[in-house]
């Protein structure tokens, strides 16, 4: 399925579980994940952040939805406030 937010939201997929340097899995804390990879964007002239950034967000910030039994976040492009390379 293809995607196209609009206005000034990017779709960002939140960053779930972590593994362990021992390979064990730690389940989702009780925080919510403020970590995730932006899987589309709109058509702005300068949004910016890309398709596959790993980017930082406001903790509470956006709209959560499920698609194809894939939880995303819509969010907005102010709501983002680092990306990490």
């Amino acid at each position: 399925m293809t995607m196209q937010p609009i206005n000034n939201r990017v779709i960002v997929k939140p960053k779930k579980e972590e593994k362990t340097a021992g390979g064990i899995y730690l389940p989702e804390s009780e925080e919510k994940s403020t970590e995730g990879t932006v899987v589309a964007i709109p058509q702005m002239d300068k949004c910016p952040v890309t398709i596959g950034d790993r980017v930082l967000y406001e903790a509470f910030a956006g709209t959560e939805i499920t698609i194809n039994g894939e939880k995303l976040l819509i969010i907005k492009v102010e709501d983002i406030l680092i990306k990490m390379y």
